[in-house]
């Protein structure tokens, strides 16, 4: 299984686990930890015993975006000999941090203490989100002269109402975990230090689902998100009809009718 120093795999069932694992930077991207990303959501999408994806942090924090310190000490990032990767794939930390990669398996995240900036940033390319009652959000890059190139000014004018997306990016200010779920960017709030527990129960939830049709009904949910209504419909069918013919789809009626689990076979 992969990883790098910024970056722990583990699996617990079938949900891959990605730790974001630098806690004396709280979490701070670097070269290590985008490198780690990138190989974990490739390792997702390839391997089919992989039903969901929980990402989170390690030592109480999420991700404190960027590491200001390091770019302004030496105009780069601790990791560099990690820079031959990015140099064969430029757009690697844009994958890593999913602004221009989805995976196809869903992506819960666990946020405890800070998830701002960039980590606010990666966690509009994750599906569910489940926070910690002391984890803080924002987008502080106006603060400090930057732009939030992360898809922010774009994503989350679409994931939250307008004003409250506004707000967070023009004011730069940290918005609390109860905050963020009333303006709908979290979905749970849980006690401090439960918040992967609670994102693993949740996997487990996906997991029992049949793969097929959930890798089709959330690449519906993206593909139909800026199109018109009709327009929507008519791709929701091109997506949806195909799943009832899987032999996944029969499995499901027929365990439903002999009252036992379904046994999914990606088929």
């Amino acid at each position: 299984m992969g990883g790098t120093e910024h970056l722990t795999v583990e699996r617990v069932g079938a949900t891959l686990v990605l730790t974001l694992n630098r806690p004396e930077a709280r979490n701070a991207l670097s070269l290590p930890m985008l490198v780690g990303l990138h190989d974990g959501w490739t390792e997702a999408d390839r391997d089919d015993e992989i039903r969901s994806v929980v990402l989170t942090g390690a030592g109480g924090a999420f991700c404190s975006g960027m590491d200001l310190k390091a770019l302004a000490a030496d105009g780069g990032m601790a990791g560099q000999r990690y820079r031959e990767r990015l140099t064969a794939d430029p757009d690697l930390h844009w994958k890593a941090m999913l602004r221009h990669h989805r995976p196809r398996k869903p992506v819960i995240a666990a946020v405890e203490g800070p998830c701002v900036a960039g980590g606010t940033e990666i966690l509009q390319g994750t599906d569910i989100r489940v926070a910690g009652e002391s984890a803080v959000f924002g987008l502080f890059e106006v603060r400090r002269g930057l732009f939030p190139i992360g898809g922010s000014t774009v994503r989350l004018a679409r994931q939250i109402p307008r004003t409250h997306a506004l707000e967070m990016l023009l004011t730069g200010r940290p918005y609390t975990a109860a905050e963020a779920e009333r303006i709908g960017l979290v979905g749970h709030v849980v006690p401090d230090g439960t918040a992967l527990d609670r994102a693993l129960e949740i996997a487990a939830l996906v997991n029992a689902n049949g793969p097929l049709a959930v890798e089709a009904v959330k690449a519906s949910v993206y593909e139909t998100a800026e199109l018109t209504e009709a327009e929507g419909l008519k791709s929701e069918l091109e997506r949806g009809w195909p799943v009832f013919a899987t032999a996944d789809a029969k499995e499901g009626a027929k365990a439903f009718g002999e009252k036992r689990p379904p046994v999914y076979r990606r088929a």
